[in-house]
């Protein structure tokens, strides 16, 4: 069943919801009528029951940075669209309580770069690429970029990618850390539900709050980090997933998790 969004569709596919950009014309080109349909697809997937979510792009790209040729792309009032709009939308990705796996399927450039290492596991296509487009018109990195890229690939490499704008193919993005897989072109969107499914079948409750713990690891001292585990793993213990988790390992069969 598919629903349709602003600039993007909702396709179910048992537990997973796939999330896809669609506006192919300009690689799936971001706007804030993009994110907007986005924002309110994100809505419509928390109240559908599912339990992983795969981000994707229709046709041969993923994100090719922000549509320039749209209000708020790179003209007057910039600072307010990215507070109002794209901010908004990242926060919403970093928060879900559900994985995100994302299917890179072609170019990931500018914030398109941002949007899709946000996901938890992050496959891309073999002819995928990554791109800090920002320099190529004289804008600095913006969707969070220069939070994320030094703590997944270090200071040195990070400076690189933005100062030197190159692309960066998906083959030396698996070696540099910055994503997951790779696949090949036409097994993209295979692998990538694989890996949902499983994440959709597992206990979402504890992997939620396993994803939050990462997402908030960065900012904490050793002492606060694993008191934040200490809350979870209560938090996580008191789940149903948990007594079932359990029951499954000693009577050795497959565990049953609802997510619950």
């Amino acid at each position: 069943m598919r629903t349709e969004f602003e600039r993007c569709h909702v396709t179910a596919r048992g537990h997973v919801a796939v999330l896809t950009m669609n506006h192919p014309e300009v690689m799936n080109a971001a706007s804030v009528k993009m994110i907007h349909g986005l924002m309110e697809a994100l809505a419509h997937i928390g109240k559908s029951g599912a339990r992983a979510i795969v981000l994707t792009g229709e046709g041969k790209g993923f994100c090719s940075g922000a549509n320039l040729s749209e209000p708020g792309g790179a003209t007057g009032g910039v600072g307010h669209v990215l507070e109002s709009a794209y901010h908004p939308f990242l926060r919403r990705l970093r928060d879900l309580n559900v994985p995100l796996v994302t299917a890179v399927n072609g170019a990931a450039a500018g914030v398109g770069m941002s949007i899709a290492l946000m996901g938890d596991i992050v496959v891309a296509a073999r002819s995928a690429y990554f791109l800090q487009a920002f320099a190529r018109i004289g804008l600095v990195p913006d969707g969070g970029s220069t939070w994320l890229l030094p703590r997944l690939i270090g200071l040195a490499r990070a400076r690189e990618l933005s100062l030197l704008a190159e692309k960066l193919p998906a083959e030396k993005a698996l070696e540099w850390g910055l994503i997951n897989r790779v696949s090949d072109d036409a097994a993209l969107m295979d692998d990538a539900l694989a890996l949902a499914e499983r994440l959709a079948n597992g206990p979402t409750a504890a992997l939620a709050l396993a994803r939050r713990l990462y997402w908030e690891s960065p900012h904490n001292s050793f002492e606060v980090q694993v008191d934040r585990e200490r809350i979870s793993q209560e938090a996580a213990r008191k789940t149903e997933d948990f007594i079932e988790g359990v029951s499954a390992f000693l009577q050795k069969r497959p565990a049953a998790f609802k997510g619950k």
